[in-house]
């Protein structure tokens, strides 16, 4: 896990060792463990690389890797957890390794099996490849987009690196905010990530699940990974589903216990991360495998004293459970304004929520030392989640949006409901009419994929949400906030082989008798406390943003409505926004609703304040 960084002088002249320099600064939170720079002979091509050791974390990992023979240079951001498996079978074709790292097996790969090493990986990863005979450059994202890629294409030049914000302030590139995009993600902050576009004209993002060729100064990009064309046949009985679950998610989380390092998890006691943990420690008493880190016992929660959607109680049962004593992170009133515009400047995007939690969590694990964590990330997207009295209505609209196509008169009319629900809800019209000019939604990856003709509703809608819209902001989001302290997210709820499976099983495997996520629910029988196994509290992890809304959050919110920022007001009717938010702070009656619609407006405002 790194940040990568690499500039190519498209008609040629030498990059110029400040640019990649300070490119690959920009990304340093990403790697403390140490920088690396690579010039091509003709120092037209550099690349530049921020460490974060976890697998070999002495001297053979370091990057810019080339290959024995000194034709391949690479940069790779990521974790490809079978590289054991997949070492043994270059081997026996006659590969030697000089290191125990998994970027050396990606580059062996890469000289064997070309761009056919992809679908051999189980893992996560953005990465490129610099041919110094053929001049061409490769670069590939994993099948679902958890590492990120960002570059930019002019007739002079191609820039790439891990964050947009690198790009945006690197000098190399002329910043200039993409009106449809902003709009965009002012209407819905979910329905972009999906996308190769971004905040920005000129910055473009790879999908996850595709590749990309840079020849001649012209780009060609394909959908390398199609999550349908790869589902597998299932079981022919139900106990034989549930037992096949089971096994690959046990696999999926031995896996991703591979390290040289300390790791842990993030635990909230609902039921992702709870069988995340308590998988855990059934792998260890079942016997570590090879590379298995065995400093596994560290558990971080984020507590919110007082609040009714504090998960204390059930962390602390999951944590007993799994023998493991956790950290408690509290964060109360007082942490509003602690590290706001660090927090959102690291999130690199705008959101529907003030990220403090998490990014304080993700910093406690840095504080002591433990660099990987195994989250819970993807099960709500893969098998479903719930909506309960009290959540935002935003989930309501994430399942509008996400179970149709982004160009489908019902995904228009889902936006219009939404909008007439705001707008009776708080009787005022900005959410209505705060937006200039109402863009088209964008093209996503998976929007228009042909899914299998037995899919029922809920199947259709989590493919969409998996692949499109809630699940890559998530993604993007948790990259960001854990990489800003040099974290390594592992998901085991991701591994491929576990989400094409889960795909190819029917509705009611995964709702049924009220209760979501069921065949997972029925796979962890026996292996986790059973109140949280069968529990139906959902809680999302974010900020108490209405508290904090109507209390300390208000000042910070008037001063940045305040300021003169051109490139917004182009955007936004500014009297309705700067109207909306004073009647809500004033009578302190911001709720969810309100905070998850208007906040994207203030985080974007934040955003495009930095360049004026």
């Amino acid at each position: 896990m790194c940040g990568i960084t690499g500039i190519v002088n498209i008609r040629g002249g030498a990059v110029e060792q400040a640019e990649i320099e300070r490119l690959t600064e920009l990304v340093a939170h990403r790697g403390p463990s140490g920088t690396g720079i690579w010039f091509s002979a003709a120092r037209d091509v550099a690349f530049g690389h921020r460490r974060l050791a976890i697998i070999d974390p002495g001297a053979g990992g370091y990057q810019p890797m080339l290959s024995a023979d000194g034709r391949y240079a690479i940069v790779f951001n990521g974790e490809i957890y079978n590289f054991l498996e997949l070492r043994r079978e270059l081997e026996a074709q006659g590969e030697v390794f000089r290191s125990q790292s998994d970027t050396e097996v990606v580059l062996a790969a890469w000289r064997v099996w070309r761009e056919e090493m992809l679908p051999r990986f189980n893992g996560m990863w953005a990465l490129a490849i610099y041919d110094t005979q053929t001049k061409e450059l490769f670069l590939a994202r994993d099948r679902f987009g958890i590492k990120p890629m960002l570059y930019a294409l002019s007739p002079e030049r191609f820039v790439f690196a891990s964050e947009q914000r690198a790009l945006v302030r690197s000098g190399l590139i002329a910043p200039s905010v993409d009106p449809d995009v902003a709009r965009r993600l002012l209407l819905d902050p979910f329905g972009v990530e999906g996308s190769e576009r971004t905040l920005w004209l000129n910055v473009r993002r790879l999908q996850g699940g595709h590749s990309m060729w840079l020849r001649q100064g012209r780009l060609e990009i394909r959908r390398w990974w199609r999550t349908t064309d790869h589902l597998p046949e299932l079981p022919k009985t139900d106990a034989e589903r549930v037992e096949r679950f089971y096994e690959l998610f046990q696999d999926s989380v031995a896996l991703r216990m591979r390290s040289d390092v300390p790791i842990g998890t993030c635990l909230s006691g609902g039921f992702d991360s709870t069988a995340v943990i308590c998988t855990m420690a059934a792998h260890e008493q079942a016997g570590m495998g090879p590379r298995g880190s065995a400093a596994w016992r560290h558990a971080f929660v984020a507590s919110f004293p007082g609040v009714w959607f504090d998960e204390r109680p059930m962390a602390e049962e999951a944590a007993r459970w799994a023998k493991v004593n956790p950290t408690f992170v509290e964060i109360g009133q007082d942490d509003a304004l602690t590290d706001i515009d660090q927090i959102i400047d690291d999130n690199d995007d705008v959101y529907i929520g003030l990220e403090s939690a998490v990014w304080q969590t993700y910093r406690e694990l840095s504080r002591q030392k433990v660099t990987v964590s195994l989250d819970g990330h993807g099960a709500d997207e893969l098998m479903g989640a719930y909506r309960q009295d009290g959540q935002s209505a935003m989930f309501i609209m994430r399942n509008l949006l996400a179970g149709v196509s982004s160009r489908s008169a019902t995904a228009h009319r889902g936006v219009d409901m939404f909008r007439a629900l705001m707008i009776k809800r708080q009787g005022h019209y900005f959410l209505h009419g705060g937006l200039r000019n109402v863009p088209a939604p964008l093209s996503l990856v998976g929007d228009r994929d042909e899914l299998p003709r037995e899919w029922g509703p809920l199947n259709r809608r989590l493919y969409g949400m998996f692949h499109s819209t809630i699940l890559p902001t998530i993604l993007r989001n948790f990259d960001r906030l854990s990489m800003a302290h040099g974290i390594e997210v592992r998901m085991p709820f991701m591994d491929w082989r576990l989400v094409t499976y889960t795909m190819a099983l029917p509705d009611v495997s995964k709702s049924s008798d009220g209760y979501s996520k069921m065949i997972a629910r029925r796979a962890m029988a026996n292996h986790m406390p059973e109140s949280i196994r069968m529990g139906r509290r959902k809680i999302g992890f974010g900020s108490p943003m209405p508290d904090w809304l109507n209390g300390p959050l208000s000042g910070w919110t008037a001063a940045l409505l305040d300021k003169k920022v051109p490139a917004f007001s182009e955007l936004v009717n500014e009297v309705a926004l700067r109207e909306a938010v004073n009647r809500l702070t004033a009578s302190k009656t911001w709720d969810w609703v309100p905070a998850q619609r208007i906040w994207p407006y203030l985080s974007l405002k934040w955003q495009l304040s930095r360049l004026a």
